[in-house]
């Protein structure tokens, strides 16, 4: 049966392979260019995801991949959150709708799913170092091929961006990185290279020679329009045809080109659940409670309004950490300092050696960029600078490279630190109380994405006893003691075990250092199995409830301890749920492992199940279905 529908896609639906671009005139490719921005617009809109960041780049992804031989030539795309029009001209196109889904395609480049991801990215600013990496290796082996490095002006703020520049300059490699400047990041850009590249914008000729990139050992070329494709061709042809050594490509470009709703919002649409396409309309689920850092930031804002020493501090995350709204109420103490976190954390600590209360609000994922500056300007020198981690734990569609999974250990392990993890939006109100009077040392406090539990947040919030936890609910047989955002899990396993005939402690243990050692002895002396849980690494609290009790003699066989954290393994992206699911981390996976564990040690505990009497079964009682959610 023929079908009388016309594509809206025409020459779209003739690609399957960048080689198929060669067949293409120029007309034909800036046409494609159009299809390319309309197929990624549909898609973004049934999946949600990265949609203004691609959209600014649709018409570079067509004609670099026009002009240079790729997977041959060599394209790596920093932070690669622009990737979706580069992911359907690779062969992907049909599997499009699976992006940020489990099992599905990443939103970020990745080497294992297709030849033509070379370099895998989700962290900013690493596009010009790895591509230096290729082009060396090609030189060494005598190969021919090109290697391009798309980088944003956002990414350009991070040192790393500079220490590329830096060693490709000396080297004199053949590498061609093209900067695309949208003067937009996630957040506005700030700093003065953002200042730097739009005075080249309007330049003459003589100015553009004595930029920063010619200085660097860069030959510099542009500014281009980033949405011209004749233009981009031509460009892009000569320089793939002429010169050696490294340059550089000024593109300007426009975040959410080509889609009004995208490029009329604050953030150009950067990151959007599904939506109507024309209307621009996003459907997103209303909340039950408000997101953990919303709750942050409302409350460090009533901090600085008590304290004129209270200072934010984000790096390129304002919107994301709730620091933009701290900015709002304070903008003389508010400060982006860019995608640098290193720069970030130093800062803070000038801030505290200065006599200010200084909050670095960063991911646990970005934290990781700062960390040799967490022990050498913080930790060595005891500087009260306050971390607020936010997006703790797995953190769903972002999957692997945004999960918040290494803190706990990395911070715990560092003398002086104090570090703590809230279990609900009114434990992290206090919490941020607490760090605001800490002033003897480093303190963190981690905390989940998304919404809160809906916890009754204090009137007046008050500074915790540091390391200190506390009893949530009392039982007699097994304790659960919870580090975080996984005590609401501990309560449901809690409630699936009482149904088994098994009564259960349920602690939070708030602080992962120091320990409260009293309340873990307590437990263990009182329980036949105590279990730690946790939205972390190997490593982490567990570890050191382990080390303790080890230290104590409370290891020899009284009572049974198991610990559980995130496996040793990064977990892809799919939902919280499906995540946490795969982690073993969920209510039900909780109530198994004390199930089997008391089966196991010989406890004769019975369970009534339907009526009847049974010994607990060495084995699983529950099926995980998505209805369980």
């Amino acid at each position: 049966m023929s079908s009388n529908r016309t594509s809206a896609t025409p020459l779209l639906d003739t690609i399957h392979t960048p080689g198929d671009l060669k067949r293409l005139s120029d007309g034909e490719l800036a046409q494609l260019a159009d299809e390319l921005r309309t197929d990624v617009i549909d898609i973004v809109s049934e999946t949600g995801g990265h949609l203004g960041s691609g959209l600014g780049v649709v018409e570079l992804t067509v004609a670099i991949h026009a002009v240079f031989d790729t997977p041959d030539d060599t394209l790596i795309w920093d932070v690669s959150h622009q990737c979706y029009p580069h992911k359907v001209l690779t062969g992907r196109r049909d599997r499009m709708r699976t992006l940020r889904k489990k099992d599905g395609l990443s939103g970020f480049t990745k080497r294992s799913e297709s030849p033509y991801d070379p370099f895998g990215a989700a962290h900013s600013s690493t596009s010009i170092s790895a591509g230096l990496g290729f082009a060396v290796a090609r030189d060494l082996e005598g190969k021919d091929g090109h290697v391009v490095c798309v980088i944003g002006d956002g990414a350009m703020t991070a040192g790393m961006a500079y220490e590329g520049f830096n060693n490709a300059g000396h080297l004199n490699s053949r590498i061609i990185v093209i900067l695309n400047d949208n003067n937009m990041s996630i957040s506005p850009p700030t700093g003065a290279l953002s200042d730097h590249l739009n005075t080249l914008a309007q330049s003459d000729t003589v100015q553009r020679e004595r930029s920063f990139f010619e200085n660097m050992g860069f030959a510099y070329h542009g500014p281009v329009d980033g949405h011209d494709v004749p233009t981009l061709l031509e460009t892009l042809r000569q320089l793939k045809e002429d010169g050696t050594g490294p340059v550089v490509l000024h593109a300007i470009t426009r975040k959410g080109a080509g889609y009004v709703h995208a490029e009329a919002a604050s953030d150009k649409y950067h990151g959007v659940s599904k939506f109507d396409v024309p209307s621009g309309k996003q459907s997103k689920s209303v909340p039950k409670a408000p997101s953990y850092t919303k709750v942050f930031a409302n409350a460090l804002i009533e901090e600085a309004r008590q304290d004129d020493r209270v200072i934010a501090i984000t790096a390129a995350m304002a919107e994301g950490t709730g620091v933009d709204l701290f900015g709002k109420q304070f903008p003389d103490r508010s400060f982006d300092v860019g995608i640098a976190e290193q720069h970030a954390v130093t800062f803070a600590g000038g801030l505290a050696a200065s006599g200010m209360r200084p909050f670095c609000a960063i991911y646990s994922t970005f934290l990781q960029r700062g960390y040799d500056q967490v022990v050498h300007d913080i930790a060595l020198q005891n500087l009260p600078v306050r971390f607020a981690i936010d997006r703790a734990g797995l953190v769903g569609a972002d999957g692997a490279t945004h999960a918040g999974a290494f803190d706990i250990g990395f911070l715990t392990n560092l003398p002086n630190f104090t570090v703590m993890a809230a279990a609900d939006e009114a434990e992290l109100v206090n919490m941020v109380k607490t760090a605001t009077e800490h002033d003897i040392g480093p303190i963190a406090f981690r905390y989940p994405r998304g919404e809160g539990t809906g916890a009754q947040l204090p009137v007046q919030p008050v500074a915790l006893p540091i390391g200190k936890g506390r009893i949530v609910d009392i039982g007699h047989t097994a304790a659960l003691l919870s580090l975080g955002g996984r005590l609401e899990q501990c309560l449901e396993a809690r409630a699936l075990l009482s149904a088994l005939g098994i009564s259960v402690t349920v602690a939070d243990a708030r602080f992962a250092k120091p320990l409260d050692k009293e309340l873990i002895e307590d437990l263990v002396e009182t329980h036949e199995l105590l279990v730690t849980v946790e939205e972390g690494a190997t490593g982490g609290f567990g570890a050191l409830v382990l080390h303790h009790l080890a230290d104590q003699g409370l290891l020899d066989g009284r009572c049974g301890v198991r610990t559980m954290t995130l496996p040793d393994t990064f977990i892809s992206q799919a939902s919280p749920w499906e995540m946490y699911n795969e982690a073993g981390l969920n209510a039900r996976q909780i109530a198994d492992l004390v199930r089997v564990t008391l089966s196991r040690m010989g406890h004769g505990s019975r369970a009534t199940l339907g009526g009847g009497s049974t010994r607990i079964q060495d084995r699983p009682l529950w099926t995980h279905h998505a209805e369980d959610r």
